[in-house]
Order: structure tokens, then sequence, then C-alpha cells
């Protein structure tokens, strides 16, 4: 039975729970898609699917778990804030792992339905990198099954879920990344985006090759602005966990 569930899905996730095997930390991971879950080392424990606030109570409730760790992602607001209620509710240390922090590029807007706006200011064509969770608000958007190219991450249903709310079927990208520069730029082309929108994913999420791709192309790159938390780094984390095995605590 494992003293740590860390919440995942996510390369620091994956990184933390490679560190926990690597050092003999027996380890649950709880990831929301079987893609997520699918990534981690074999001698950790996956647990899989999405869960509420209920969910995760009883899931912390119903087993003898010493430290909770969120390595979820910057921008799953809810999956955090439901993981800290939780844990506390529970009565368990929390900790936040957070993803390192890199240099924004271009225009940066806080909110998505900032961007919407500053979007339908304008005709031109463009290419969204925001993921699937954007998609109601995406049809906001002018014109939007005309001007807007998706590139999502496949699954079974991504493609009738991006049907069903109106986008154009050969207006979809559905490749697994990381990408690399050239392929931005292909997909820039591919798109012929005069626009690319963007979240504030750091490096790991890769931040830096779309903003030189856009950079490249000559293309406006705008950036959803990744909310303000507190917590520490991946580093950071494995040093408390090295010293919890230490005091005996894991």
């Amino acid at each position: 039975m494992s003293d740590l569930l860390i919440f995942g899905g996510t390369t620091e996730g994956r990184l933390l729970a490679e560190f926990c095997a690597a050092n003999q930390i027996k380890a649950d991971v709880s990831a929301a898609t079987e893609y997520g879950a699918g990534l981690l080392p074999e001698s950790v424990s996956a647990i899989t699917g999405k869960k509420n606030a209920d969910e995760i109570f009883s899931l912390l409730t119903s087993h003898p778990y010493k430290l909770v760790i969120d390595a979820t992602h910057p921008f799953a607001e809810e999956a955090t804030h439901n993981i800290r209620i939780a844990s506390q509710k529970a009565g368990i240390p929390y900790l936040r792992l957070l993803r390192q922090q890199n240099a924004v590029c271009g225009e940066v807007i806080p909110h998505l339905s900032e961007m919407v706006a500053l979007l339908n200011q304008t005709d031109a064509t463009i290419l969204s990198t925001l993921g699937s969770k954007s998609l109601p608000a995406l049809t906001e958007i002018n014109n939007y099954p005309e001007r807007l190219w998706l590139r999502l991450l496949p699954s079974d249903t991504i493609r009738e879920t991006c049907i069903a709310l109106g986008f154009q079927p050969d207006h979809l990208i559905l490749e697994k990344g990381p990408f690399n520069v050239e392929q931005n730029i292909t997909h820039i082309m591919q798109s012929k985006a005069q626009i690319l929108i963007t979240k504030d994913s750091g490096a790991i999420g890769g931040y830096p090759e779309k903003a030189e791709a856009a950079r490249q192309c000559g293309i406006r790159m705008i950036t959803l602005q990744r909310p303000q938390e507190s917590g520490f780094t991946l580093e950071q984390i494995s040093a408390q966990l090295l010293q919890h095995k230490e005091e005996g605590l894991l």
C-alpha cells in the first residue's frame, strides 16, 4: 500500500513518479486520462479517470495516504481547487508542484473571455493550441467555423465533439506533441494562420517552440496568462520526499 498519492497526467507528474520509482518510494498516481496513465513507470500504481471533489475525498479517505502532491496542469484550476479542499477535509498534508515559469512572448491576456473579445476585433485566421477545454468559449469568436483552426490531442471522441460544436473537420490538426519549431511552422502554414493563440504552458508544454515558430512566420501571437499560485518546484518536492523517506514518514 502506498503512502503517497500524486495527481498527475502531466510531464511533471510523470517525472515525479519516475523519481519515486528510482528511490523506492511507493506512490499511487491519479491521471484523468488513459493517455496520461500510459506514460507512467510500471512500478507505480495508476488510478485512471477524471474525479470530482467528492470522488477525490472518497479516494483519499479509502486509503492510508500520508501525503498528497498536486502535479496537475497549471491551467487545471478546478482540479487543483478540488484536490486542495479534499486534502484539507481529509486531514492529509498537501503540496502543489509548480511548472517552471518562462518568458512569455507577444500579447498576454489574463482571461479567455478577454482573448475572445480581442479576436472579435479582427477577421484574421486563427490557429488555437489552447486545448479541448477551451472549445465552448471559442465558439463565441465571430465566424469561428471559417476562421478557426484547432490543434488538439487526438482521442476517441475529440473529432465528434468539435464537429458537434460547429468546427470544420478539415480545420482540425489532431496530433500528439511535443512539437518542435519546424512542426509548429508546418501547422501555421497548413492553417494559413495570421494569429496563434496559446497558453503560457512553459517549456514542458512546448511554449518556446510555438513562440519561435510564430516569430519566424511573422504572425501575431496571443498568450493566455497562467493563473497565479504558490507551491514548490519538482526539485524542492523531490528533496522533501527524500527527507520524509529518511525520517520514516514514507
